[in-house]
C-alpha cells in the first residue's frame, strides 16, 4: 500500500518478486489500513475498502494483480467496525477475516461461487479475547483461532448439502437464506424462489418434512434458535419472490448457538452445544421442545409466536460429528462421535446406548440413516473419499452421495454415487444388503465395469464437468439427480437405470398414463410397457391401458412403435433385476414375436371400440391397428373403409356418418401406415376390382401399370378371375379350389398347379373326391415328384396306393429298403431265378453300403450262401450269431473261421485300450498345466486392475498364449497287417465316440477342447453291444483267458476316461488346484467304488470279474 494525495487514500502497487520491478499500480482508493492477501495462485489479491465516507460498512474487494478492481462485497456490519486479518485458505476459495466491534469481535468466513460471495460461517468472539486466526497450510477446511488469554480453538468446517427428502433447496449466505423447491423450478444460487431473512447470521439449520408440515430450525451467531413453519409444496404459488422476516424463538434458558441441529419430532429438535463456563465446560446434548401461540394460517410461513424449551439435556464427553434422526422409530436418532462411534439416542430412555453393529471404521463428517425394510441403514463418507456401511467400506473413490426413491413414499431404493474420477453410479439398495458390489460394480472403477459386465449405460454415467457433485434427487416419477459444478450452477440429469426404476414402479401399480408419459419425456422404447412382465400380462391390462391414457395421438403413437423382440431380454436386460419388478415377472420362455404383435394390437383394438366413443380419430387408430398387425390385416382394414365409402354413397343419411373419417382420409392413413403394393395386393384379394382402381389411384401408381390388369380380370368369368388373383397373390390352395370348381375344361390347369407347387397334393386328392382315375393320375404324379426329391419310402407307399409295382420297386431299392424290394417283387410274381438274382445284387449293394449285417440275412435267407453269410457276419462283429449259423450247418471250418476272428479282434482292442489310457492321461496332465497357468494370468491381471494398471484385451491375449506354451497331441500307434489295420480302424470307430475337432495349443478354447476329447473318447452304446458279444464268443470257444484280460482292459480303459472327465470338471469349478488331491489314480479309485456296478459297464461278464 502506498499513501496518495488524499489523506484517506492509497493505491495498491505490484513489484515483481524476481527483478523488483514495478508491475501495476491500482487507482487511489479508501483501503482500510494494510489489510491484503494473495490467492496461493497470485492471480488475486484481497482488499478492504473503508467506507465511512459514504456512511456505509467496509466492504471486500478483489484486485487483479495488473492492479483492476475484479469484484467487491459488503460485510453488512456497522459503520464504525474495522476488519483485520484477511487471510484465503491453502485452496483460495474460502476468505476468513476478523471484524472488531463496539461490544464483540466477529469471525467471517466468506465463500465465492457464481459470481457471488456467501457468508457462511459467522462465530462471536468477546472484545477483551482479542481473537486471532490462521488457516491449515495443507488442509482447506481447518483453522485455528487462539486468543489473549491462551486459549486455542480449531475449527473443521464441512460442507454440507442442504436438500430435502422433498427436494427443496436451502442456502444460507449470512443472515438470509435462500429457499429454492427443485420440484417447481431448478434454479442455481444466488437465485431463489422465496427468502428468509434472520435476526443475526445462520450458524446451522434444520428442515423437516412430516406429511403437510415443513418446519425449519435454525442456529443463529447470536446464540438464538428460530423456527419457521412452511406450507405443503402444493401451495407455495403465491410465495415466489416474497422475502419473510423471522423472529428467534422465546427461550427460559441460555444455551447459546448449537451445531448438528437436527428434528426428531415436528415439535421435538436434537442439538449439541458448547459452554466455556467453568461449571458448565463442555459439550452438551439438548433435546428442546418446540411450541407456538400465534395461530398458523394455512398456506402460509408462520415466522413469529414460537417458543423452544430444554427437556433433556445430556453432558457428552467426545466432539459430536454428525447426528442422522432414525426414521424406524419415533423421536429417536443415531449421534456419531469421534473416530466413527455411533450411539442412539431415544427421547423415552433419556440416553445413549452404544451401537457398534452400525459404526464407522473412522470418522465420518457426511452421514445419513435412510430405511429399507423394517431396518435403518447408516451411510458415512470421511474426509478420504471412503463411504462406510455397518463396519466396512463400500467405495474407496466417493466424493457425494444421495438416495433415491422409486415411490417417492420414503422407501429408500437406489444409492446414487460420484466418485472422484467424474463418475455417478446408480447402486440398488439389495446388492449393497446382499453383498453383491464387488461382482456389479467393481469398486466403483470404470475400466474393471466393463471388462466385467461389457455394458456400463445401466452402472455410471459419465459426468461431463469435473468436480460435480449430487446436491439432491427429485423421487419418484421425476428420477431426477441434481448436481452442482464448481462454478455454482445446478444441472439436472436423468439416469436411465432410476427411469426405468420409476417407469417399472408406475406399470406394478397399474398407473399406465404416468408410465406413457415418463417414457415418451425420457425417448424410452414403449415396448417395455408391454415387455415389463410379459406381453400376455399387458393383454389382459389393455383396457386399463386404453382407458387410462384416453389420448388417441399418444395411443396412436404406442402402436406404431411396437416390436416383436421382447426387450426386456435384449435392450433393457441389464435392468431386469430391479426390485419394482423382481419375483412378479411371469417365467420366462421363448415368445413367438408375431403372436405378440397381434394378441396386443387385437386388445388394444377392442378396448379402443368398448372404451373410446366413436369418432374419426378412433377410426384411425383402429385402422392403425390393423395396419401394424403381425402379419398385418389389410383385408379387414380396407373393409372397413369399403364400408364407410358404401355410406357415403349412400342415398339415405345414416347419423353414423359423422362419427367416421371419409374413405379417402382412410384410405391415405393406411397407405401411409402400410406397404401400397401389400394394400393394393391385399384389395385385389377381395376380388373387389373397383376398389383396387381406388387404392392403386390413391398410392399415384402410373395408370398404365395397373388398368390393363384390372381391365383383363373384370373381363374374365368369376371363378377363373379369382383363380387368377389367387395365382397372382400366390395364395394357392383358394386357387386350387377355384380351378377345380371352374370344371373338367380346366383340369390340365389343376394337374399343372398341383405339380407347380406339390404341397398341394393332398388338398387335390380331396378336391378329385370318387373320381378313380382322376385319383391314380394325382397320386402317381406325387409319387413322381417324392421320388425325384429323393423321398423314397414315402415315393413307394404312393406308388403302392396306385398300383405303380415297377415304381415303388425301384423307389425301395434307391433307399436301400431290401425287405420292400423283395416284397414288391413278391407282388410282381418275379421267377425264382430273378429272386435269386435280385437277392445277389441287392447283397452287394448292401455290402456296399456299410451294411454286411442285412447282406449277410439276404445270403443266408434268399441265396442259401453260409460261407458268405459267416464271413459277412464276422464283418459285422455279430459273433454269437456267427456261432449259432456255423453249429446251425455243422461247420466246424466256419467255427475256426470265426474263432479266430474274434481272437485277432480282441487282441486289437486290447492294444486300442492301452493305447487310450496313455492318450487320457496325456490329455489331462495338458489339461491341468494350462488350468493352472490360466489362473496364474487370471490373478496376475486382477491385482494389475486393482493397481489400476489395465492391461488391453490385445496384451492379455498375447500373455495367455505365452503362458500357455507349446504342445503335440498326435502319439504313435502301432501298426499290423493290413487286415488288422483295416479290423482296428472298423472297430474303433464303432467303439468309441469320436473326438470333436482338432485342438491348437495355446488357444482360448484350448482347456474347453480338451474337455470335450476326453468325453469324447468314452465307449459308444454301440461298442459295448459288440464288445460284450466278443466276451460271450470268446468263453463260448474256450478262451477265457483271453476274454477276462479284453474285458479288465476295457473296465481299466473306461475306470480312466470317467475319472478324467471328473477331475477335469471339477479343476475347472475351482480357482486354486490342488496336486495332491487331484490325481488320476485317486479319482479312478472314487469312481470305480461308484459306478462299477451301473449301466455304464452292463456289457461286463459277471464270470470274469
Amino acid at each position: 500500500m502506498v499513501n496518495d494525495s488524499f489523506p484517506l487514500h492509497k493505491k495498491l502497487k505490484v513489484w515483481e518478486r524476481d527483478s523488483g520491478a514495478l508491475h501495476s499500480v491500482s487507482e487511489s482508493k479508501p483501503f482500510m489500513g494494510s489489510v491484503l492477501d494473495w490467492t496461493q495462485s497470485g492471480a488475486k489479491i484481497a482488499l478492504v475498502y473503508d467506507r465511512k465516507e459514504e456512511k456505509q460498512c467496509p466492504s471486500v474487494a478483489l484486485f487483479e494483480k495488473n492492479g483492476l478492481e475484479r469484484s467487491s462485497f459488503s460485510i453488512n456490519e456497522a459503520i464504525d467496525v474495522t476488519l483485520e486479518f484477511l487471510k484465503f485458505n491453502c485452496n483460495s476459495d474460502l476468505l476468513a477475516a476478523v471484524v472488531r466491534g463496539e461490544t464483540f469481535d466477529t469471525l467471517k468466513i466468506w465463500y465465492f461461487s457464481n459470481n457471488h460471495w456467501y457468508l457462511k460461517q459467522e462465530i462471536r468472539y468477546l472484545k477483551e479475547d482479542g481473537i486471532k486466526f490462521m488457516w491449515d497450510l495443507t488442509n482447506p477446511l481447518k483453522l485455528m483461532c487462539w486468543t489473549l488469554d491462551g486459549r486455542v480453538i480449531s475449527y473443521k468446517f464441512v460442507w454440507v448439502t442442504a436438500v430435502t427428502d422433498n427436494s427443496i433447496a436451502f442456502v444460507v449466505d449470512a443472515s438470509k437464506v435462500l429457499v429454492t423447491p427443485f420440484s417447481l423450478s431448478l434454479m442455481p444460487p444466488p437465485m431463489y424462489f422465496l427468502k428468509l431473512e434472520f435476526p443475526s447470521a445462520v450458524r446451522d439449520m434444520a428442515f423437516s418434512s412430516k406429511i403437510s408440515q415443513n418446519h425449519l430450525a435454525a442456529s443463529l451467531s447470536d446464540g438464538s434458535l428460530c423456527i419457521v413453519e412452511l406450507p405443503p409444496l402444493d401451495q407455495w404459488d403465491d410465495l415466489e419472490g416474497q422475502t419473510f422476516k423471522i423472529e428467534a424463538s422465546y427461550s427460559g434458558t441460555e444455551y447459546g448457538p448449537m451445531l448438528h441441529l437436527s428434528w426428531l419430532d415436528s415439535q421435538v429438535i436434537l442439538g449439541v452445544s458448547h459452554f466455556d463456563e467453568d461449571v458448565h465446560r463442555g459439550y452438551y446434548l439438548h433435546e428442546i421442545e418446540i411450541s407456538c401461540s400465534d395461530y398458523r394460517s394455512p398456506g402460509s410461513v408462520t415466522c413469529s409466536g414460537w417458543h423452544a424449551e430444554i427437556s433433556h439435556q445430556i453432558s457428552l464427553e467426545g466432539v459430536v460429528i454428525g447426528i442422522a434422526p432414525n426414521q424406524l422409530i419415533s423421536c429417536s436418532a443415531f449421534v456419531q462421535f469421534d473416530g466413527g462411534k455411533m450411539f442412539e439416542y431415544t427421547s423415552k430412555l433419556g440416553g445413549l446406548q452404544r451401537c457398534d453393529d452400525m459404526a464407522f471404521l473412522s470418522s465420518c463428517p457426511w452421514m445419513d440413516a435412510t430405511l429399507v425394510g423394517e431396518k435403518p441403514l447408516l451411510f458415512g463418507l470421511d474426509d478420504n473419499g471412503r463411504l462406510h456401511f455397518e463396519r466396512s467400506v463400500l467405495c474407496n473413490n466417493c466424493s457425494s452421495f444421495s438416495f433415491y426413491s422409486n415411490s417417492g413414499e420414503g422407501m429408500m431404493t437406489h444409492l446414487v454415487i460420484t466418485t472422484k474420477q467424474d463418475y455417478l453410479f446408480v447402486v440398488d439398495v439389495g446388492d449393497i444388503v446382499h453383498g453383491q458390489l464387488e461382482q456389479k460394480y467393481g469398486n466403483f472403477l470404470p475400466v474393471v465395469v466393463r471388462k466385467k459386465t461389457g455394458e456400463n449405460e445401466n452402472v455410471f454415467v459419465h459426468l461431463w464437468e469435473k468436480g460435480a457433485q449430487i446436491i439432491g434427487v427429485l423421487h419418484g416419477d421425476e428420477s431426477a439427480v441434481i448436481l452442482q459444478t464448481p462454478r455454482g450452477n445446478l444441472e439436472c440429469v436423468y439416469p436411465r437405470k432410476l427411469v426405468l426404476a420409476s417407469i417399472f414402479n408406475a406399470l406394478a401399480q397399474g398407473r399406465f398414463r404416468d408410465a406413457l408419459l415418463m417414457v415418451r419425456r425420457h425417448r424410452i422404447d414403449f415396448n417395455v410397457i408391454i415387455d415389463h412382465r410379459g406381453w400376455e400380462a399387458f393383454v389382459e391390462s389393455a383396457a386399463d391401458f386404453v382407458r387410462q391414457v384416453n389420448n388417441l395421438s399418444y395411443i396412436t403413437e404406442f402402436i406404431c412403435a411396437i416390436k416383436h423382440e421382447d426387450i426386456m431380454e435384449t435392450l433393457y436386460k441389464n435392468y431386469v433385476s430391479l426390485p419394482c419388478i423382481s419375483g412378479d415377472k411371469s417365467s420366462k420362455t421363448i415368445i413367438d414375436g408375431d403372436k405378440k404383435v397381434y394378441s396386443v394390437l387385437l386388445s388394444i383394438r377392442k378396448a379402443l371400440e368398448e372404451q373410446i366413443e366413436e369418432t374419426p380419430a378412433r377410426e384411425l387408430c383402429i385402422l392403425t391397428t390393423l395396419a401394424k398387425s403381425s402379419p398385418p390385416v389389410l383385408e379387414d382394414a380396407l373393409k372397413r373403409i369399403k364400408v364407410i365409402r358404401e355410406m357415403e354413397l349412400s342415398t339415405a343419411t345414416d347419423p353414423r356418418r359423422k362419427s367416421y373419417p371419409s374413405s379417402e382420409e382412410s384410405l391415405k392413413h393406411l397407405l401411409w401406415l402400410s406397404d401400397t403394393e401389400a394394400v393394393f395386393e391385399a384389395a385385389l384379394g377381395l376380388y373387389d376390382l373397383s376398389l383396387a382402381a381406388i387404392v392403386a389411384l390413391n398410392s399415384q401408381r402410373d395408370p398404365k401399370e395397373f388398368l390393363p390388369l384390372l381391365q383383363e380380370l373384370e373381363r374374365m368369368p368369376p371363378l377363373l378371375m379369382q383363380y387368377n388373383i389367387d395365382l397372382k397373390l400366390e395364395r394357392y390352395e383358394s386357387a386350387l379350389r377355384h380351378i377345380a370348381s371352374a370344371g373338367d375344361s380346366y383340369y390340365e390347369d389343376f394337374i399343372s398347379l398341383m405339380k407347380k407347387v406339390p404341397e398341394l397334393y393332398p388338398l387335390g386328392l380331396q378336391l378329385i373326391g370318387g373320381d378313380s382315375s382322376k385319383r391314380q393320375q394325382v397320386l402317381e404324379a406325387w409319387g413322381d415328384h417324392l421320388d425325384a426329391t429323393k423321398c423314397f419310402e414315402d415315393a413307394a407307399t404312393t406308388f403302392l396306393c396306385c398300383f405303380c409295382l415297377d415304381k415303388a420297386l425301384k423307389a425301395y431299392r434307391s433307399c436301400g429298403n431290401w425287405m420292400g424290394v423283395l416284397t414288391v417283387a413278391g407282388f410282381m410274381k418275379l421267377g425264382k431265378d430273378d429272386v435269386l438274382q435280385l437277392a445277389r445284387e441287392l447283397s452287394e449293394e448292401l455290402q456296399a453300403l456299410g451294411k454286411p449285417g442285412d447282406a449277410s440275412k439276404i445270403l443266408l435267407e434268399y441265396c442259401g450262401d453260409v460261407d458268405g453269410g459267416v464271413s459277412l457276419l464276422v464283418d459285422a462283429r455279430n459273433w454269437e450269431e456267427a456261432l449259432r449259423v456255423g453249429f446251425l450247418h455243422r461247420r466246424d471250418d466256419l467255427i475256426l473261421v470265426v474263432k479266430n476272428a474274434s481272437l485277432e479282434c480282441a487282441t486289437l482292442l486290447v492294444g486300442e485300450y492301452n493305447e487310450g489310457m496313455e492318450k487320457v492321461g496325456k490329455y489331462l496332465t495338458r489339461y491341468l498345466a494350462v488350468r493352472q497357468r490360466r489362473l496364474l494370468l487370471a490373478a496376475k491381471i486382477k491385482s494389475d486392475e486393482l493397481s489400476l494398471g489395465y492391461p488391453d484385451d490385445e496384451t492379455a491375449s498375447q500373455a495367455s498364449s505365452n503362458f500357455s506354451g507349446m504342445s503335440a497331441y498326435t502319439t504313435g500307434t502301432r501298426r499290423g497287417s493290413s487286415a488288422s489295420t483295416t479290423l482296428s480302424t472298423s472297430t474303433r470307430g464303432r467303439g468309441r465316440q469320436r473326438n470333436r475337432g482338432k485342438i491348437r495349443a495355446g488357444s482360448a478354447d484350448e482347456e474347453a477342447a480338451l474337455v470335450d476329447h476326453l468325453k469324447g473318447m468314452s465307449l459308444s452304446e454301440g461298442g459295448k453291444i459288440e464288445l460284450k458279444s466278443l466276451l460271450i464268443s470268446l468263453l463260448m470257444l474256450g478262451e477265457e483267458d483271453t476274454a477276462r484280460k479284453l474285458q479288465r482292459t476295457a473296465e481299466k480303459f473306461q475306470l480312466h476316461q470317467i475319472a478324467a472327465v471328473k477331475l477335469a470338471e471339477d479343476a475347472g469349478s475351482t480357482d486354486n488346484i490342488d496336486e495332491q488331491a487331484l490325481t488320476l489314480d485317486h479319482y479312478t479309485q472314487s469312481v470305480r467304488k461308484q459306478v462299477l456296478n451301473s449301466d455304464a459297464f452292463s456289457w461286463q461278464s459277471k464270470v470274469l470279474l
